[in-house]
Parts: C-alpha cells; sequence; structure tokens
C-alpha cells in the first residue's frame, strides 16, 4: 500500500505558491484512497514510514530535498510549484496537475544521474559565473514567477558581467581561458526553459560542459535567444564537452549555483553519480 509523504516548499513564499497545488494533490489522493501526509512549513526528520515522497515545488525545493535528506532511498515525485520547474520538465514533460498524478499513481521507478559539487547534491545543473551572477542578484528579492524573474535578473547583468579566467578540467581535455559562463547540467535546460545542454540526458552517466568564452555585451544580447533555443553549439565562442568529472578553478571568487540555488567558490569539485535518484514516471 502507497503512503506519500507531501512536502511543500516550506520557504513563506513558497508556501503561498505551491500549497494551493498540493491541496489539488491532496484531493485527489483522498479520492483514490491513497494515504498521504502533508507537510508544508516544516518537514519531517524522519520518512522510513512511507513508501514515496511527492515534492511541491521547484528544481531550488527538490535541491533543497537531496541535500537535507541525503540518505534518502524512497521514490520521488516532483510537481511543478516553483518558479524554475526545469527538472519537472524533463521527467514528465507539459502534464496538468491532476494527470501527473493518475500518471504516477500507475508509474514505474527509473532510476536518474545526479551529481555533486564542493560536496553537495545537484540534480539538474551548475551555472559558474554569469549565471551565477544572475542568481545572486536575485537574492532576497520577491521572484516573479517563472521564465520572468530569470530574463529580468538577466537584463540588469548582461551589460555589466565581465567574464573570469577559468581552467575547466574534464575527462578529455583542460581549457584555460576567459569564460563568460560554464554550465555543467544533468539535465537539458534550467531558468525557465533555457536549453543551455540541449545534448544532455538524465540517464548516461555523463555530465554535459558548455563553456561560453569571452562575449561583448552587444553580442549577448543578440546570442541570447539562440542560448534560449539551444541552438547556440556552433557559435565560435561555444565549446561543448561532455565528462564524468569536472574541475573549475579561478583566481577570482566566482558566482554560481546549483539548482538555482546561490554558492560561490574559486573552485569547484563536480562529478556525476549514475543511478543515483529514483522517481516514479
Amino acid at each position: 500500500m502507497k503512503n506519500v509523504a507531501l512536502l511543500v516548499n516550506p520557504t513563506p513564499e513558497g508556501v503561498s505558491k505551491a500549497l494551493p497545488m498540493a491541496d489539488r494533490i491532496a484531493s485527489r489522493l483522498k479520492r483514490k484512497d491513497v494515504a498521504f501526509a502533508l507537510y508544508s512549513t516544516q518537514w519531517p526528520t524522519d520518512l522510513k514510514n512511507f513508501t514515496e515522497i511527492w515534492i511541491v515545488g521547484g528544481d531550488g525545493t527538490l535541491n533543497y530535498f537531496l541535500n537535507h535528506y541525503a540518505g534518502n532511498e524512497l521514490p520521488l515525485v516532483i510537481f511543478p510549484g516553483g518558479s524554475g520547474n526545469d527538472f519537472h520538465w524533463a521527467l514528465y514533460g507539459d502534464i496538468q496537475v491532476e494527470d501527473q498524478v493518475e500518471k504516477v499513481l500507475q508509474g514505474q521507478v527509473q532510476k536518474v544521474d545526479a551529481g555533486i559539487c564542493n560536496g553537495l547534491w545537484f540534480i539538474n545543473g551548475v551555472g559558474i559565473g554569469f549565471d551565477g551572477a544572475i542568481i545572486h542578484d536575485m537574492m532576497g528579492k520577491s521572484k516573479i514567477a517563472g521564465k520572468a524573474s530569470y530574463l529580468l535578473a538577466i537584463l540588469k547583468n548582461i551589460v555589466g558581467y565581465t567574464e573570469k579566467s577559468c581552467v575547466t578540467v574534464m575527462d578529455s581535455a583542460i581549457i584555460s581561458q576567459e569564460c563568460m559562463m560554464i554550465s555543467i547540467a544533468n539535465g537539458v535546460r534550467y531558468g525557465g526553459d533555457f536549453y543551455v545542454t540541449p545534448k544532455a540526458s538524465l540517464t548516461d552517466g555523463l555530465l554535459d560542459i558548455n563553456i561560453v568564452g569571452r562575449v561583448p555585451p552587444l553580442h549577448r544580447i543578440k546570442y541570447l535567444p539562440v542560448l534560449e533555443k539551444g541552438e547556440h553549439l556552433d557559435l565560435p565562442f561555444i565549446q561543448y564537452y561532455t565528462s564524468k568529472k569536472v574541475s573549475v578553478s579561478s583566481s577570482h571568487t566566482l558566482h554560481a549555483h546549483l539548482d538555482g540555488e546561490y554558492m560561490a567558490s574559486e573552485i569547484f569539485e563536480i562529478e556525476v553519480v549514475p543511478n543515483k535518484i529514483a522517481f516514479v514516471v
């Protein structure tokens, strides 16, 4: 018998957005006579009595779960209740909440890869440089739902960000150059459907690395729609690789994000962990 822990994004902003969706999920579970417990502002310390964990939130909420329940082996379900829901899209596509409930109640467990960056788990991707500066700029501010929030931060930073000299070490290459951004991803998109690593797979045991070199500000504006569509791989300032391990270092402290959650460092040690996280799909 299923016994679902229904976990809502625990931040005040997250609860206000995700709780109505969680109520819709709970209503459907009641109609199906599926046992569940709903947690919003405070999550349980012990999940052992549950059979599945259903998370209502965005990529950041899922990242929070992975790092606070690092030993969890129960299968997960993610519902799109955050400002960035790119990993949800990678698993379930565009689907209504009630339809997703029906789907996962009849679904199968599939394991996907995850990653570790400086000892922290991520599931979708790491963005170093320009991407991280955008997240830094958004910290402490109310987020406009979805893509609009990310676009506003991009427009504010697109002129002023300065490329940093970075050394990127991968399984098959070492790249030393000034970089606007370095994306190390498990999924194909982040930031509200920007297809930064369009060749990525959640199950291939590899990370996709997209390195963007020096780009003048006016060209950044020109090529942003190209990057959004995932049509940037042939541009002269783009280098694209796959690797099991990646090291990025700089003499500067670099802004970065893990699944949209801000961090900063001069060194990033990143590796893929194949077949790490189980999801019901």
